[in-house]
């Protein structure tokens, strides 16, 4: 029975949404009913079952039988919490009906190596911070300023008390952190906007590019391929670019001892400095060789003495 173990509330999430089931009435008033001994279990056992009803072919079954069951308001709160509409003037989806969207879309055949089950998680988590973001703005309607970041740090604290790993918890929050950044370059990709763009998803590219794509649940097909043709667009200059350059170990041409060598420098912030000057560099414009590095670090360091 349920009271005996109640992880077995969670399974039947998790088989909702293996074998497509919807759930009978019975079930759902019984989970109702015992929904509150799901706090006896421990935090990494909730977690494990989560994670198996995360990779089905269809989790959002079984996510919408946490809700309504009252089930998730015990390890995972700030999903029901979502429960609220995006913009009620336009009758979008709420953010709870949108975010399970997009965890169906991210399907195992997405991209041809990418982590699954990490990118299945950022989806998500990638708007939990909507519900405290939430504003009206004048002749904009709802926004969600900054809700990326917000959170970020909120899946942070969340996945830490359902003891993610490090590694986990670290993936999943950088991508809620980023799952904005691809709108953020709306006039073309530049090889500098493409440079940034890989340097800050670093080894998760291939899944912020999965969950891009998988964000956009328009119903307006203009709109849709709009997007589409834009994030082809992207890989499209990634791959151009890689052939060039090594973008997957964007670094500054000089390193820390080199700097240091070159402007007899000891340890500290003005190494930093420089080399933050230089990425910049490296970012903006591609790789100069090194006497013209050189000398527009010693224009920068010149400067720097003023």
């Amino acid at each position: 029975s349920f009271s005996d173990d109640p992880l077995r509330m969670m399974r039947a999430a998790r088989f909702m949404s293996a074998l497509q089931l919807q759930p009978v009435p019975e079930l759902v008033d019984a989970v109702r009913a015992m929904h509150e001994r799901l706090t006896i279990i421990s935090a990494e056992r909730v977690r494990n079952e989560l994670d198996r009803l995360m990779v089905t072919d269809h989790p959002s079954l079984g996510l919408w039988f946490l809700v309504d069951t009252g089930l998730a308001e015990h390890f995972f709160p700030e999903l029901p919490a979502m429960k609220l509409e995006q913009d009620p003037i336009h009758r979008h989806k709420d953010v709870l009906t949108h975010t399970f969207a997009v965890v169906e879309n991210v399907r195992r055949d997405a991209a041809p190596q990418f982590d699954f089950r990490i990118t299945r998680l950022a989806a998500l988590f990638h708007d939990i911070g909507k519900p405290k973001t939430r504003a009206f703005a004048d002749g904009k309607g709802v926004t969600f300023h900054h809700h990326e970041v917000v959170g970020a740090r909120m899946a942070k604290k969340r996945l830490l008390a359902m003891r993610y790993s490090t590694q986990d918890v670290e993936a999943i929050t950088e991508l809620v952190a980023l799952h904005l950044r691809f709108h953020t370059y709306q006039m073309g990709w530049s090889d500098s906007a493409v440079r940034r763009y890989v340097r800050d998803a670093g080894p998760l590219l291939t899944e912020l590019n999965v969950l891009t794509r998988c964000d956009c649940t328009t119903r307006n097909e203009k709109k849709a391929l709009m997007l589409s043709k834009r994030m082809d667009e992207l890989e499209e200059r990634i791959a151009e670019l890689a052939k060039s350059e090594e973008l997957a170990a964007l670094r500054p041409e000089m390193d820390g001892a080199q700097v240091m060598e070159h402007l007899s420098l000891s340890p500290g912030r003005q190494v930093g400095a420089a080399l933050n000057f230089l990425m910049d560099i490296r970012l903006d414009e591609g790789e100069l060789g090194a006497e013209e590095i050189r000398n527009r670090l010693d224009v920068w360091w010149a400067a720097q003495q003023k």
